[in-house]
């Protein structure tokens, strides 16, 4: 049933999402569906939830810029390429369920993520007492910007370019509370 709200997002989006479609997408009877999600903000939460419970870790390459030019790889081709993030994040903007498991995946990765800062202040690249989520965020929020927000064309150095601005701010200390 998630697997049928996910296609059914993706290829017509949210206004397209009910539970009956749902039901008939997966083929089972439509109290089968209400049973378990009164809505269609509990079945995307449960598509969202579902998302964050895996074993992805972030990118080692032995320095910071390398980690966040990865990361924003990563993150370019699920906004560019993987239509199901896109749809996820516009749901988001029309459930208040769905937001609040999008803001929940998105502090599980965050969360990850602080290994990328630990081991850059241990290599001495950064200064200790670097915020990791304020760095993090200054280094992938561009991409949404201007992928999702702005809908931009896709530039294929973005990432790179992101992630070296973020790492140079970084360097002089930027992100740090004072």
């Amino acid at each position: 049933m998630l697997d049928a709200a996910l296609a059914q997002l993706v290829q017509h989006g949210y206004d397209s999402l009910s539970i009956d479609v749902v039901a008939d997408r997966s083929g089972v009877h439509r109290t089968t569906v209400y049973r378990r999600w009164r809505d269609v903000g509990g079945l995307l939460a449960d598509v969202l939830d579902e998302a964050s419970v895996d074993a992805w870790r972030p990118p080692d390459t032995g320095s910071l810029e390398g980690d966040l030019v990865a990361v924003n790889h990563e993150v370019y081709a699920a906004l560019t390429a993987d239509p199901v993030t896109v749809a996820l994040i516009a749901a988001s903007f029309r459930s208040e369920q769905a937001a609040e498991a999008l803001q929940a995946f998105w502090t599980g990765r965050y969360e990850r993520c602080t290994d990328i800062v630990r081991r850059a202040v241990e290599r001495g690249e950064i200064p200790a007492g670097t915020d990791a989520r304020r760095l993090l965020v200054a280094a992938t929020a561009p991409l949404y910007h201007e992928l999702v927000l702005l809908r931009s064309a896709a530039e294929a150095h973005l990432p790179d370019l992101v992630a070296r601005s973020a790492t140079t701010a970084a360097r002089a200390g930027a992100f740090i509370d004072r």
